[in-house]
């Protein structure tokens, strides 16, 4: 079942614990790629020094957060990645939540294409399970680019499915490469999935 749009309009960081073990979609040209959502990231501008919107700021790259709940919201970190965030909350706070990783579930073939330029019976096993393990990495394997920020995720091009999978539990821990962000540094804002509950 896709998620529909009352889905992100809750908090981030609910939205971020709750998007752990959904099915995130991508489809392209006559590609189909899904995979299931391992990681997360929740950020929350009024409370967080982490976030791109910290202190109400409105730019060409940010206003995304600000609008409505629902939509993609991708920017490029370092010179070189692409990072996918999912807007939440009502029109006017600026949140989101960011997809750290993945497992892939169906069109490997595909994500190994796209991320190494190879068939997935070439991969070392070392690629194979660093094919979506990252932000950087799952847009690189999804072939996500600022082409896809303004996606709307109730639309068919990228979208999260629930297939009821509830066969784990999720372990709350702080977010990574934000020591910037003085004490929102130590927010237990980042989801990860614990397969062995």
């Amino acid at each position: 079942m896709k998620l529909k749009r009352n889905f992100y309009d809750r908090d981030a960081r609910v939205v971020g614990e709750d998007l752990i073990g959904k099915i995130l979609v991508r489809k392209y040209d006559d590609a189909v790629i899904k995979s299931r959502i391992v990681e997360t990231e929740a950020y929350i501008a009024e409370i967080d020094k982490a976030s791109h919107g910290y202190g109400g700021k409105i730019t060409p790259r940010t206003k995304i957060m600000f609008g409505p709940p629902g939509f993609a919201y991708v920017y490029f970190i370092y010179g070189m990645y692409y990072c996918l965030n999912f807007v939440t909350e009502g029109e006017g706070t600026c949140s989101a939540v960011l997809i750290r990783a993945l497992d892939p579930l169906i069109n490997k073939e595909e994500m190994s294409l796209n991320r190494y330029g190879k068939q997935l019976n070439e991969l070392t096993k070392y690629q194979r399970s660093n094919i979506s393990n990252g932000p950087g990495k799952l847009c690189n394997a999804l072939k996500i680019t600022k082409e896809q920020n303004g996606t709307d995720l109730t639309g068919t091009e990228i979208y999260v499915e629930d297939d009821g999978f509830r066969n784990f539990k999720v372990d709350k821990s702080k977010r990574i490469n934000i020591d910037y962000a003085e004490e929102a540094k130590d927010f237990l804002w980042r989801y990860t999935i614990n397969y062995n509950s």
